[in-house]
């Protein structure tokens, strides 16, 4: 496996930390939350029921890619949104044979049905529209629907990525 760095990608409330930490353990490797890496004027910002504009991302997409960078010789997995084409290049910076995008796939009534259950995230169940109008989807992706079982998202990623 020539990828190093996988980011796990989509709307909030799909699964990212979920199958990303399901991933890291099974490879090995080291996981990382982007949210964690938010700085707090963009978490004041989306706790206040406001979207983040492509300014409000930069600085944290940027810092995501130098945390990849940091960690293309052993491996590492990120959660990132990473919404936008365009945001995916920030991230994949200098790093292009190095990564692996996988989006995890849903519709609008499938996530918002998984945010109304989620407790202790800052991420409003009224900002996923703004999240669906900003989605890309990507071109080049491992695709994974969100619909299945985490046994069965886990399988998909792992035969993509050993072909």
């Amino acid at each position: 496996m020539d990828k190093t760095i996988f980011y796990i990608m989509g709307v909030s409330g799909c699964g990212k930390s979920t199958i990303g930490k399901l991933l890291a353990a099974e490879l090995e490797l080291p996981f990382f939350d982007g949210d964690d890496y938010h700085p707090q004027e963009n978490i004041k910002k989306m706790q206040s029921g406001q979207a983040l504009d492509d300014n409000d991302r930069n600085g944290w997409l940027k810092r995501l890619n130098t945390l990849a960078s940091e960690h293309h010789k052993k491996g590492a997995v990120i959660a990132c949104s990473a919404l936008k084409e365009r945001y995916r290049t920030i991230l994949s910076h200098e790093l292009k044979e190095k990564v692996s995008f996988i989006f995890l796939n849903g519709t609008f009534d499938e996530i918002h049905s998984r945010l109304k259950n989620r407790k202790g995230h800052f991420m409003p169940t009224a900002l996923l529209q703004s999240q669906f109008e900003t989605l890309e989807i990507p071109t080049e992706a491992i695709e994974v629907p969100v619909s299945l079982e985490l046994k069965e998202q886990l399988k998909i990623i792992l035969s993509a990525l050993n072909k």
